[in-house]
């Protein structure tokens, strides 16, 4: 397996509509606005948050059990920023749509910007014949609110080529998360 650079991620994005909506080059700001950078990067691709949040609440005093997930533990939110409670987390999805090669194995890192502010970014593996958006989940590990925007970097994805096609796709297996459009929640 090899990590691809930033020319194979534009020919994959346009010619395969890999990444949907696609940014060839890594923007920083927007009509002269300042923003967390997404786009294609040297080895990556920065993915973007979208403004639909479901941020955490123990209002319930519910469990967490990823095989019977209570929705009622999350309070929707639409906005350009999502205020994250302290030592709590949100889910969000991204703006991009993903359609990963069957050669292809994707990770998902968090950007600095925002683990040099105690915010912690975590999606599973990308596998191949994968597509949809990516759920997010941002943690906030500090006692502080923490704030998140929308339409905006929050992610690299590193993309791994495998010499071979792997013998069992995600679409293969009628993966559970396959198609996935929006904030997915946990499925049993």
């Amino acid at each position: 397996m090899a990590v691809k650079s930033d020319r194979w991620i534009r020919m994959m994005a346009g010619h395969h509509g890999m990444i949907e909506p696609f940014a060839p080059q890594q923007v920083r700001s927007v009509e002269g606005r300042r923003v967390i950078s997404y786009g294609t990067s040297s080895y990556g691709y920065d993915v973007r948050c979208a403004a639909d949040f479901k941020v955490f609440t123990n209002i319930n005093s519910a469990v967490v059990d990823p095989k019977a997930f209570d929705e009622d533990s999350f309070v929707d939110k639409r906005s350009d920023v999502c205020i994250i409670p302290p030592n709590s987390f949100a889910l969000a999805t991204t703006v991009e749509y993903f359609r990963i090669p069957r050669n292809v194995l994707v990770i998902c890192l968090g950007k600095s910007t925002y683990a040099r502010c105690g915010i912690i970014v975590n999606v599973t593996p990308l596998e191949p014949e994968w597509e949809g958006h990516v759920t997010l989940e941002f943690s906030n590990t500090t006692p502080l609110p923490a704030r998140i925007y929308a339409n905006e970097g929050v992610a690299q994805m590193i993309f791994f080529e495998s010499d071979e096609a792997c013998e069992v796709s995600y679409r293969d297996r009628g993966g559970k998360y396959q198609g996935q459009r929006g904030v997915t929640l946990p499925k049993a």
